[in-house]
This record gives C-alpha cells, sequence and structure tokens, in this order.
C-alpha cells in the first residue's frame, strides 16, 4: 500500500443524549476529538494498512456547538506524505439537529451542513 495524497476517509455517528455534559444538552469538544481519531485509524488502515498512531494536532477550531442528538460526520484526508508521517486534514459537520422545541423526537436535516470543527494533525505509521 502507499499513501497517497487526497486519500480520505467518512464516519457519521449519531450523538447520544448521555454524551451531553453542560447546560443546554451541550457536548464537549473532547468528544468531536474522539471522533477524529476513529477516523484517523480507519485512514491509517485505507493507506498503509496499518492503524498507525495520532502523534499530534497542529490546530484545533471550535467553531459550533455539538448537542445530545444530533448527528455528526467527520472526515479526515491526507495533506502531505512522509517516510512515516502522514498530515492530516479534520473536519466536523452536524448533518441532522435534534429540535426537542417541536417536539421530544423532532429533528431536521441541516442543509447545508454546520461545521463544526476543524483540524490539522499529524499520524505515523510504521516504516515500510
Amino acid at each position: 500500500m502507499t499513501a497517497t495524497i487526497g486519500t480520505s476517509v467518512s464516519h457519521r455517528r449519531y450523538v447520544a443524549h448521555s454524551h451531553a455534559h453542560y447546560g443546554g444538552n451541550l457536548v464537549d469538544g473532547a468528544y468531536v476529538l474522539g471522533l477524529f481519531g476513529d477516523v484517523a485509524t480507519e485512514l491509517c488502515i485505507v493507506s498503509d494498512g496499518d492503524e498507525g498512531l495520532f502523534a499530534s494536532y497542529d490546530d484545533v477550531q471550535f467553531l459550533g456547538p455539538v448537542y445530545g442528538g444530533d448527528v455528526v460526520e467527520v472526515s479526515a484526508e491526507i495533506t502531505r506524505v512522509g517516510s512515516r508521517s502522514r498530515a492530516v486534514r479534520f473536519e466536523a459537520r452536524v448533518v441532522c439537529r435534534a429540535q426537542p422545541d417541536r417536539g421530544p423526537s423532532a429533528a431536521a436535516v441541516c442543509d447545508p451542513p454546520l461545521v463544526v470543527t476543524t483540524a490539522t494533525g499529524t499520524v505515523v505509521v510504521p516504516a515500510s
């Protein structure tokens, strides 16, 4: 396998209300960082045949809230390939949002999706 710039992976996840830690049903930012770790793992498997290890974040921007009841899509894309390192760009988008004001199980599709978190980071894989 050869890692290639532009290789990408996406995951979608329903955010259970039990993940809300703050008033107003707000989910902490660490939840999305955990999702970034999951999508980075699959990206390393797809690109290098190994789960790899997350080495560092270079930048993280929390741009909007994530609430219990949201559906979040996270993506990871390789932007640079080194001998063992891979620079990765991450984005988290809310694609569906709960609407408790309309009813306890009401929700709506976000069109367009709401970008809530972006990041860049580095993963490392074993030498080939």
